[in-house]
C-alpha cells in the first residue's frame, strides 16, 4: 500500500497532467496556419486531432471537429 502524502503526490500529478498542454497542441488554429489532410487519434485523450502547419513549416495539432 502506498502511504499517504506519496498517494496524494501521484494523484496530484495526474489531475495536473489532464490539463496540460500537449507539444504542439493548439486549442484552435491560427489565420496564417493552413490545414493539412493528416489526422490522427490522440491515444492518450481519444480526440481526432488535425495537423496544421504554419509559415515556417512547424506542425501545429489541433482538435478536429468533423
Amino acid at each position: 500500500m502506498i502511504p499517504g502524502p506519496i498517494a496524494f503526490a501521484l494523484l496530484a500529478i495526474l489531475v495536473v497532467s489532464l490539463f496540460v498542454k500537449r507539444h504542439g497542441e493548439s486549442p484552435t488554429a491560427q489565420a496564417d496556419w493552413s490545414a493539412t489532410d493528416e489526422r490522427f487519434r490522440d491515444p492518450s485523450t481519444g480526440r481526432l486531432m488535425r495537423v496544421w502547419l504554419d509559415s515556417g513549416g512547424t506542425r501545429h495539432y489541433v482538435p478536429d471537429e468533423t
